[in-house]
């Protein structure tokens, strides 16, 4: 299985500062820097786009993944991929041509990734299996922060791990120092968590113990 990877969201940090908070988890060490892209169709919120995204990219060196929550996904492709985002990754349930897609961002030397909502069928990654870099499994629904992971989506993460033993296996949603063991055990190695660090006494802090439990 690949090595643990953290990948902060930073969506649950306030918005007219996340440059700080960016600051702070490139500091900690962080694999990722994870954006939640959100258009207010494939699901309510509005958050932001790739001009903030090339803004962490030129403060930071860490890299940074796009996570398009949008109805047209391969439409934000040239934006995210000028703001300089090395990962992006869309939704299976936004698109009839996932396969397609996975190649068209490859070719462009940027990895790809898939990701499947809890009520979809893990069996639906299966086709992409030999194109995605990456497949994110929500362990919530998408759209907030705050919520509690539904376990039951763990058992997707371990048909997957079955299925590719190589595969970056990304779990978001509920993610904290207590529930990263258990989605490890089930065979995640890439980890978003959001809301749990903005509850720690620092930010450096909260990524240290999701580090220190990956470790086990």
């Amino acid at each position: 299985m690949p090595h643990p990877q953290i990948a902060p969201s930073i969506l649950s940090f306030p918005a007219d500062d996340y440059r700080s908070a960016v600051r702070e988890l490139a500091a900690a060490g962080v694999d990722w820097i994870h954006l939640d892209v959100m258009d207010g169709q494939f699901v309510p919120p509005i958050t932001f786009g790739a001009d903030l995204a090339k803004a962490l990219h030129q403060l930071v060196p860490t890299p940074i993944e796009a996570h398009l929550m949008t109805l047209t996904p391969a439409l934000h492709f040239d934006a995210f991929i000028e703001a300089g985002c090395k990962r992006v990754i869309f939704h299976t349930e936004a698109t009839d041509h996932a396969h397609l897609l996975c190649l068209q961002l490859r070719k462009r030397g940027i990895l790809a990734g898939v990701a499947i909502n809890p009520g979809t069928p893990v069996e639906t990654l299966y086709p992409m299996l030999d194109v995605m870099d990456l497949a994110l499994v929500m362990t919530v629904n998408p759209g907030w922060g705050g919520q509690s992971l539904i376990t039951e989506c763990l058992d997707k993460v371990s048909k997957l791990r079955e299925w590719r033993p190589d595969l970056e296996i990304e779990v978001d949603g509920g993610i904290d120092a207590d529930s990263i063991a258990m989605a490890q055990a089930a065979g995640a190695n890439v980890f978003v968590s959001g809301s749990y660090l903005t509850r720690t006494p620092t930010i450096g802090y909260g990524v240290a113990q999701l580090k220190r439990a990956c470790a086990g």
